[in-house]
């Protein structure tokens, strides 16, 4: 493994947009979006061929928006210390 250290400005500037578009209302998002698929997954709200559909594949979706909510959430912690090293890499130039 290489000793290298590299920070650039690109760097501090992308760190610091990841952590907006994290911070901001991304998991929020996916909440709606799993809020929505489980309206949308009762028969009694909507139904036909292509609801069928739908609800067939709804617990794959609902799986995956979770899955991606957990990932989103694992960046969050870990995007502070992300910005720390960038930092201390010499990011702040």
């Amino acid at each position: 493994m290489s000793d290298r250290v590299l920070s650039t400005g690109t760097a501090k500037q992308a760190i610091q947009k990841m952590q907006q578009i994290i911070n901001g209302p991304l998991t929020e998002q996916i909440d709606a979006l799993n809020r929505e698929g489980q309206t949308l997954s009762d028969p009694n709200v909507w139904d036909g061929n292509l609801a069928q559909k739908f609800r067939s594949d709804w617990p794959q979706m609902h799986s995956a928006l979770l899955k991606a909510k957990e990932a989103v959430e694992q960046l969050r912690a870990q995007s502070q210390q992300i910005n720390q090293d960038i930092m201390s890499a010499g990011g702040n130039a």
